[in-house]
Formats: structure tokens, sequence, C-alpha cells
């Protein structure tokens, strides 16, 4: 089966084209820059018309949809109602299901009778038990506006807690695990018995850990105080939290890892500062991680930072283990996406 992966952002298409199921990647490309002044292209319906017409044949077609809120636990085969259920996550997400949507209905127009999968980002930690995804505020909130901790990057989570448990020859029902997704976007994931029992981005991807410009955990008081004594709009706060600050914020350099590390071996002080909070959360987080699941066999990392910055690999385990009677073992495997929606696309498609 020809599956198309596809990953719509608000001004550029991402895919990957698959032979399901010998998981043999055809081909690959993006377009950016969709709609801008400028572009060839103008909209994703025409974007879309470029790919299909690059890759040929397609038989299934899977979508990274970012919000599912609490209507999908799982991947969904796309019909009208999973349409409307998407366009009224968007008040979650307004940036990225939108975008989703527009190429999802692309799709529909331009392949009209080939099935389509949405795989959500958040659908991976809805078996977040309720002591672990309900926040301190007056129970009303989530009642009534379904404020609770979604977290994010679910499939890259869901599928590096799969290949660790093949590397360590466990079915993944008997793997409890501490999944660390480290990019520019940071999360971290404890998995116990194949299901996870805690994220760390909550409600949105703000929460958890330091990122390259998104603060991460702060005390909720600096935003009223920024409201009230620096006279700032929540439309600024909201710019300074999630794009000026993390390591871009602190190092005053990128919001590149390999620039700040750079900087910091030419003793740029504030490169080094950067790099030292990033490690000491990433830490706290995962022994928080290990004391919710017991015991873990394995922290794996993943993603730009946890597969090609070994240093900080190394520096959030140092001496992190010492204590335990059984450590746990240590992975770096690099995840794939759209694999994943792959292959959840192509077991959809197979029921039918």
């Amino acid at each position: 089966m020809r599956v198309l992966v596809i990953n719509c952002g608000s001004s550029s298409i991402k895919y990957k084209f698959y032979e399901m199921a010998r998981e043999k990647l055809i081909s690959k490309g993006a377009i950016e820059r969709i709609g801008e002044k400028g572009s060839p292209v103008t909209n994703h319906r025409q974007g879309l018309k470029l790919i299909l017409k690059a890759v040929g044949r397609v038989e299934a077609i899977g979508h990274r949809v970012v919000h599912g809120a609490e209507d999908f636990r799982e991947p969904t085969l796309i019909n009208e109602k999973v349409i409307r259920k998407i366009r009224e996550c968007s008040r979650l997400a307004p940036i990225h299901n939108p975008a989703n949507l527009e190429g999802i209905l692309a799709c529909k127009a331009l392949l009209k009778g080939i099935k389509q999968a949405a795989v959500f980002d958040t659908a991976f930690h809805q078996s977040l038990p309720p002591r672990a995804f309900i926040y301190g505020l007056p129970y009303r909130f989530y009642r009534q506006d379904k404020i609770r901790k979604y977290g994010f990057h679910g499939t890259s989570h869901e599928y590096v807690a799969y290949e660790a448990a093949k590397l360590l020859r466990k079915n993944i029902s008997q793997v409890n695990l501490i999944t660390c997704h480290l990019g520019n976007g940071c999360s971290i994931a404890a998995v116990k018995n194949g299901h996870p029992i805690d994220t760390s981005m909550g409600f949105t991807p703000l929460e958890g850990l330091l990122m390259g410009t998104r603060s991460g955990d702060i005390d909720p008081a600096i935003i009223t105080y920024l409201v009230r004594k620096k006279k700032l709009s929540p439309e600024a706060v909201d710019e300074i939290l999630n794009k000026e600050s993390g390591l871009k914020g602190i190092s005053g350099i990128s919001n590149d890892m390999r620039k700040i590390t750079l900087a910091a071996k030419k003793g740029n002080g504030r490169a080094k500062l950067a790099i030292e909070i990033f490690i000491y959360r990433l830490k706290k987080y995962i022994w928080a991680y290990l004391g919710v699941l017991g015991e873990a066999d394995a922290v794996v990392f993943t993603a730009g930072i946890g597969e090609h910055r070994p240093e900080i690999v190394r520096g959030a385990c140092l001496g992190l283990f010492n204590n335990l009677r059984v450590k746990p073992k240590v992975m770096v495997i690099p995840t794939d996406e759209e694999l994943m929606i792959a292959r959840q696309t192509y077991k959809l498609v197979k029921k039918i």
C-alpha cells in the first residue's frame, strides 16, 4: 500500500511517501513559503497538487494533526464528523490545527475516495490519569473549558517507546521508560507498561522543560507581574514566553544548541549558563519521573538535541543513577514521526 504522510504548517507542507507494509521510503520533500509574497504556491491545495504530481499513485494518506483534545485517543479515519471535531479543537491550537485541516480538505478535494487518517500529537498522552492531567485550579475550568494537561510530541514519544521495547527484547506492555524528545521544542514522558502516565508539556507546549525559545516552567505570578507592573499586554507576554525565552533568551545568542555550544567553548558565560539550566531542568524531570515510575528499563533520548548532542545526554545522566540498585539503560534512538504515522494509517486502512 502506497501511503502519503502529510504535515501541513501554516505556510509549508512536508511529506514522506512510503510503500507499506515494507516501510520502504519512496520519496520525501517539502514546499515552503506557501502564500508568502513572491511564492509561486499561493495555497495548500496548489502545493498538494505539485506533491501528488511528483509522487504518483496514492492509496492512503496520513495527516499529522497537532491537537485532538479529549475527543481523540487514537489515530482515526477522517470523515465529516472528524473534520468538525478537528475544527473545534482549533481553539486549543489556533496556529496548527487550521493548517492541518487545510491539508485534509485539499486532499479530500484532490483525491476523492482515497482514505485519510488523522494521527494526533495529543493522542498518545490520553492515558494520563486525572492526578497527572488536572491542574490545581477550580475544577469548573476543567469541566467547562477543558483546561487540563494534554501533552504533545506524542507520535515521537510513541515511536521511540516501541523502538526501545524492540531493543530491550520486550513487549511494549512490559516496559517502563522515560522518553526525552529534545529539539527546539522539548518534552519528556513517563511511560509505564507502554502507556504514558505523565508528560512535561501541558495545556499548551509552553509548560515543562527549557526549550529553544520557550520558557518552560515558570511561576505563573510572573505573568500577572509583567501585565500589571510592566504594563505589557497579554499578547506581548505570550510573545516573550513562546518566542523570546528559553535558550535564546538566556544565551542572547540563538535558540540553536549548536551555536550556543560553540559560544560556550569560546568562554561565553551566558551560553554556558543556558546549557547548565537546560541540563539541570532535564535532570530534575528525569529524576521526578523515575520516582513516579518506581523503576525504569531505559531513559531514551531523541530529536535534534537528543540525537546529536552527546554532551547534553552525558550531562543529564551524570550521577543520576548512583543511588539506584537497578540502573536504567541510556538509549539514543532517532525519531521518525512520519513512519509512525504511516504505520498507523496503514493499520487503519487495512482493516476496512
